[in-house]
C-alpha cells in the first residue's frame, strides 16, 4: 500500500541557511506520526513543503500515492489530494460561526443561496463520528482554545481530508483538552486516517504516536522510529546530539522575605475589557511562584502591570515594599525587576539591533559602559561578549542583529540581559515555549540558578511539567482571577481549575 506522505530528497534553503538537506520522509497510512527536533531543525519547513505552504528548492513529494509537481504545488492541491494542515495560530473568523467558518472557500448552495443549514447538519454528523462536541451555530470568539482547534479539525474533515498535518497542536491547551485532542486522533486512526505532527513535547510523543522521525541541522538523525522501541532519552539524544539530563537537581531552600505583593489588583486588556479582577499575591526572595492557566485568562496582563507596560485600574502592586502600581517600567527596573516576556521579538528584543545593543539596553547609562553621558563602545562590546559565551549564546559575533538568532539563542540573549543585572525579582512569562528539550534544560538551570542566589521568580507558563517541576508554589488563573493555590501537583486538579470547574483557597 502506498504511503499517505512521501517526501524523497527535500532541500530548502534560505540563503546561506539550509533550512533542509536531502530528507526523506514516509508516513503510513492509518498512522499517527511526529517529527521531532531542535529549533531551527528543519521541521516546519519540512512539513509546509509537505502541505504546499513552501516550494522545495529540490526533491520529490508524493501525496496519498500521487506524485505532485513542485512548480504547482499549493495547500489548495494538498486539500484536492486530501492533505489538510491545521496550523498552530488559528486561521479562523472570530466574530463568524462555526458553520460559517468551515463553509468559507466551499460554499454549499440551495436554490442559488448560502445553504448554512446543510454545513450544520453536516458538521454534527461530523462531530458525532469523531467524539467532537460542538455547536455548528456558535461564534468561534465565543469558544474556548481547545474547542477552536476541533473546529479546525471539522473544518478539513470537511473538506475530506485523509490526511491531517498539525503544527505543535497541544502549545495551548489545558491537560483535558489535551486528553480529548488525543482522543480525537486515535478515532480519527482507526477509520484510517493518518496524521502527521510537530512537537516538542516527548513526552505527548511517546504517548500518541506510533512511530517519529528525528530532525537535527535539517538532516534526519532518525526516520520513523517506532515510538514502543525508543525512549524520551534517546529521542532528546538524537535531537540535540548529546545525552539531555531531564533531573534538574532543584535544591529545598527556605524563602526569604517578601519581594513582591499585589493586592485588589484590576487591570483592563487592550479592548478595554477587564483582564484582571482583585488579583492577590505573594512573592518571597529565593521562592518560584508558578502561575497556570490557560492562555487568555489574564496572565499576560499581570506580567504587564508588574513590571510597568500596563495601567492598573485597582490595587496595589509592592516591590520590596515600595508601590510601584501605574508607575513607568523604568522605576520597576530600578527597583531591581527583570522580566522575560512571552513576545521575544517584539517586546524581548529589538530585532534590527545587534546582540551588543540589546545585551546593554537595561545596562547603557552605568559604569563601565557608561562614561558620564557618553557610551564606552569597547566596553559594551566587551559585556557582550562575556555574556555571548556564558549563556552559550550560538552567533557568528556581538554584531548579529537579533532577528538572525533562533528561538532558543534569542532567548538566551534575554536571559543574559536580564539576569546579568542580578535581579531581586523575575518575571518569567512562557520562558521555554516553542523550544527543543535542550534549550529548555538550558533555560529551567538558569531560572533554578536565580532561585539559589536569592531572586523570588514569578513562573508564568502554561506548560504543566514545567510548573511542577520548578514551582515551590502554584497558582492557577482562570477568568482573570487566582482560582487557587495548589500545594499538590496534581494535574487533574490543576486541570479542572484551569478551565473554571473548580476552586481551591490560596493560603498566600
Amino acid at each position: 500500500m502506498s504511503a499517505a506522505i512521501e517526501l524523497r530528497g527535500i532541500r530548502k534553503s534560505y540563503g546561506a541557511v539550509a533550512a533542509n538537506r536531502d530528507v526523506d520522509l514516509t508516513v503510513a497510512r492509518g498512522a499517527i506520526h511526529a517529527i521531532v527536533g531542535e529549533n531551527g531543525a528543519g521541521k516546519s519547513t519540512l512539513l509546509r513543503i509537505a502541505y504546499g505552504d513552501v516550494r522545495a528548492d529540490a526533491g520529490r513529494i508524493s501525496l496519498e500515492g500521487e506524485d505532485v509537481p513542485r512548480a504547482r504545488h499549493s495547500p489548495a492541491e494538498s486539500i484536492r489530494r486530501g492533505v489538510g494542515m491545521v496550523h498552530q495560530h488559528f486561521m479562523l473568523v472570530g466574530p463568524m460561526t462555526v458553520a460559517e467558518n468551515v463553509a468559507l472557500g466551499r460554499e454549499p448552495t440551495r436554490d442559488g443561496r448560502l445553504d448554512l443549514e446543510r454545513v450544520a447538519g453536516e458538521l454534527k454528523a461530523l462531530a458525532v463520528r469523531f467524539g467532537f462536541a460542538i455547536d455548528p451555530h456558535a461564534r468561534i470568539d465565543e469558544l474556548s482554545v481547545g474547542e477552536q482547534q476541533r473546529v479546525e479539525i471539522l473544518k478539513m474533515l470537511y473538506r475530506g481530508v485523509e490526511v491531517l498535518i498539525m503544527d505543535e497542536p497541544t502549545a495551548v491547551l489545558a491537560p483535558q483538552e489535551i486528553g480529548e485532542l488525543f482522543r480525537t486522533l486515535r478515532a480519527m486512526v482507526k477509520e484510517g486516517k493518518s496524521i502527521v505532527f510537530i512537537s516538542h513535547k516527548l513526552n505527548e510523543v511517546m504517548e500518541v504516536c506510533d512511530r517519529v522521525t528525528v530532525l537535527r541541522q535539517g538532516r534526519v538523525t532518525a526516520a520513523g522510529l517506532r515510538s514502543a522501541e525508543t525512549s524520551i532519552p534517546e529521542l532528546a539524544r538524537l535531537m540535540v546530539g548529546r545525552a539531555v539530563l531531564f533531573d534538574l537537581d532543584k535544591k529545598p531552600q527556605t524563602p526569604g522575605e517578601v519581594v513582591l505583593q499585589l493586592e485588589g489588583v484590576c487591570a483592563a486588556n487592550d479592548k478595554g475589557l477587564q483582564a484582571l479582577k482583585n488579583v492577590s499575591l505573594t512573592v518571597r526572595a529565593g521562592e518560584i511562584v508558578g502561575v497556570a492557566g490557560v492562555a487568555g485568562n489574564g496572565q499576560t496582563e499581570l506580567a504587564e502591570v508588574i513590571t510597568g507596560l500596563r495601567r492598573c485600574t485597582a490595587g496595589q502592586i509592592l516591590v520590596t515594599g515600595e508601590d510601584v502600581a501605574n508607575r513607568s517600567a523604568n522605576v520597576t527596573i530600578h527597583k531591581g525587576v527583570a522580566h522575560v516576556p512571552e513576545d521575544r521579538t517584539h517586546v524581548g528584543s529589538a530585532p534590527t539591533l545587534s546582540i551588543t545593543d540589546n545585551v546593554i539596553m537595561k545596562s547603557y547609562w552605568q559604569p563601565p559602559v557608561a562614561h558620564g553621558w557618553s557610551l564606552d563602545g569597547a566596553a559594551a562590546r566587551k559585556k557582550a561578549q562575556t555574556l555571548k559565551e556564558e549563556y552559550a549564546i550560538l552567533a557568528p559575533t556581538i554584531d548579529t542583529p537579533a532577528r538572525m538568532l533562533s528561538g532558543g539563542n534569542l532567548q538566551r540573549m534575554i536571559l543574559a540581559r536580564e539576569l546579568s543585572a542580578k535581579p531581586k525579582l523575575l518575571i518569567a512569562v512562557q520562558p521555554t515555549r516553542g523550544l527543543d528539550v535542550g534549550a529548555i534544560e538550558s533555560v529551567q538551570r538558569l531560572l533554578l540558578a536565580q532561585r539559589e542566589q536569592g531572586a523570588g521568580i514569578l513562573l508564568i507558563s502554561e506548560e504543566l511539567e514545567e510548573i511542577f517541576s520548578l514551582s515551590d508554589r502554584l497558582l492557577v488563573m482562570y477568568g482573570g482571577e487566582i482560582a487557587g493555590e495548589v500545594r499538590e501537583h496534581d494535574a487533574e486538579t490543576v486541570g479542572l481549575m484551569m478551565t473554571g470547574a473548580k476552586r481551591q483557597p490560596v493560603e498566600g
